[in-house]
């Protein structure tokens, strides 16, 4: 299995494509193809025909998957995009953190 440090729920900066310093919170995360679902970008539609009769087609919009290694992770404490780095606590628990400032990530 494919580990990526990026989750659901943190906030990046898109640093390459159409959608170039947008910024978003991650929706979703597929490990396996190292890609990443970044609310309100690239935006995508998909055309749904009709079913019954007398009924109209829709177009649904949808936001597509980036690839993780053109999103930057946006530190909580500084507001810089960043990289991730780990360290491991006292306790023995292992953390994200901030390679700016170095604050912890939750």
């Amino acid at each position: 299995m494919i580990k990526l440090k990026l989750k659901k729920g943190d906030q990046v900066r898109v640093t390459a494509g159409k959608d170039g310093g947008k910024t978003g919170k991650i929706t979703q995360v597929f490990p396996e193809d190292r890609k990443v679902v970044v609310e309100g970008v690239n935006k995508m539609f998909k055309h749904a025909k009709t079913r019954k009769k007398g009924e109209k087609g829709q177009k649904i919009e949808f936001f597509g998957p980036v690839a993780a290694s053109s999103v930057a992770l946006v530190c909580p404490k500084c507001g810089k995009p960043t990289r991730v780095g780990y360290q491991i606590l006292e306790n023995g628990k292992k953390v994200r953190i901030c390679r700016k400032c170095k604050a912890t990530i939750e």
